[in-house]
């Protein structure tokens, strides 16, 4: 289009000077329409880049929608599948099974250290901390001298650790658990 209105305007300045003025007025009809298709393709060029723009914005929209209701359909079942109560039960059956699995191990490990002896580890344990101390310039006596004494004696008989388990509320399980554990230790 742009070419074609060079071309007039070159026309019309060949004929201006050849003297033809209605032949100059018929292109210049001519060169104002060709101005005015210009104007016209430039507005629709405008208005189908604003219309594509659209339809790209419903798209991406539409799209949006459809994950969100994928994300919803899934937040749905999962929703569905959880069962609060039942997952709590089981949770604290695992909880229960887990502490009767440390005891057990617990005093499996109390009856193997009792059958095996295992004080050498003490006294071998005491020589490193005393070697340890002489080095710093420390003895472990000053170190428990410094200690308050508590006047009593630490061990406590069978028959008053289960008057002490009766009068705590423990249950008649924990205080046969705790005999049986007693029974091996005096093994």
């Amino acid at each position: 289009m742009e070419n074609q209105e060079k071309k007039v305007i070159a026309d019309i300045k060949k004929y201006a000077k050849m003297g033809q003025m209605d032949a100059v007025k018929v292109m210049a009809k001519d060169l104002v329409r060709t101005r005015r298709y210009v104007k016209k393709f430039i507005m629709m060029k405008a208005n189908i880049q604003a219309v594509s723009l659209k339809i790209q914005t419903l798209r991406s929209n539409n799209q949006m929608a459809q994950a969100m209701k994928g994300v919803t359909k899934a937040m749905q079942t999962m929703n569905k599948q959880l069962k609060l109560p039942q997952i709590q039960k089981i949770m604290m059956e695992f909880e229960r099974q887990s502490e009767i699995m440390d005891m057990k191990e617990e005093m499996m490990s109390d009856a193997i250290d009792d059958a095996m002896g295992d004080e050498d580890d003490e006294e071998e344990s005491d020589a490193i901390v005393s070697q340890v101390l002489d080095e710093l310039g420390l003895s472990i006596g000053d170190e428990i001298s410094a200690l308050p004494g508590t006047g009593g004696s630490l061990s406590v008989s069978t028959k008053e650790k289960g008057k002490v388990a009766a009068a705590e509320g423990v249950s008649d399980a924990d205080a046969d658990l705790q005999a049986r554990l007693d029974n091996l230790r005096r093994e």
